[in-house]
């Protein structure tokens, strides 16, 4: 089974809760550098504020406290795999990931890449809800979450995050471009890249992803 996998794709593509389904369906450890860096916010590092200042304006923080975070993370959870959502989101993210795997004679199992449609990523925006106190993702119209906004796995509020309003999509979409699609070609160099639809349902994509995970070989 592969247990060291990234979740790729643009904002809505659909990776938080395809991560959550891999987690708590193969008991693989999952974070993201949003949850990684709203955990600082909420301590009240300066790390963590200056993060936050620039999320909300659709910015993506730098390089190098992004891979130093998910370092410390891999150190305290990591040894038995991983599952991250949206990270690396740069070229130089994922060398350095690369980098950080081969110190400890690893390497990565699985990129998988979410192709969504613009449609698919405004309609999914709009009606994005988060958890958070645990980050759980789901929308307004699932299980009618717009009549009682709680989370069904830690009962903490449901809420629409800030980096989900329609100007700062667009910064988002406009980073992801530039920054976050050079990866496709990174990860075409190694047979670890997949490709799946992320437009269907969850439950049909996340049959695709589970697929690959328990595929044999490389």
């Amino acid at each position: 089974m592969k247990s060291r996998i990234v979740l790729l794709g643009a904002p809505g593509s659909g990776k938080g809760t395809q991560a959550e389904m891999i987690t708590r369906h193969f008991a693989i450890p999952v974070t993201s550098t949003g949850t990684i860096l709203r955990r600082e916010r909420d301590l009240g590092t300066a790390l963590g504020l200056q993060a936050d200042q620039i999320s909300k304006q659709g910015g993506l923080v730098s390089d190098e406290i992004i891979v130093k975070l998910i370092e410390d993370w891999l150190n305290l959870h990591g040894e038995n795999g991983f599952v991250f959502d949206g990270f690396p989101r740069t070229v130089p993210q994922a060398e350095r990931l690369d980098e950080i795997l081969k110190k400890r004679g690893k390497r990565l199992d699985l990129a998988v890449w979410l192709e969504v449609s613009e449609e698919t990523i405004q309609n999914r925006i709009a009606c994005r809800l988060q958890c958070r106190r645990c980050d759980f993702t789901t929308s307004l119209t699932s299980a009618h979450f717009s009549e009682r906004s709680v989370c069904p796995y830690c009962d903490g509020p449901l809420i629409r995050r800030e980096d989900d309003d329609a100007a700062v999509l667009q910064n988002r979409l406009a980073e992801f471009r530039n920054k976050t699609e050079p990866l496709l070609s990174f990860y075409e160099q190694s047979s670890a890249l997949r490709r799946v639809d992320g437009n269907r349902d969850r439950e049909t994509v996340f049959s695709d992803l589970a697929a690959l995970i328990e595929e044999e070989g490389a």
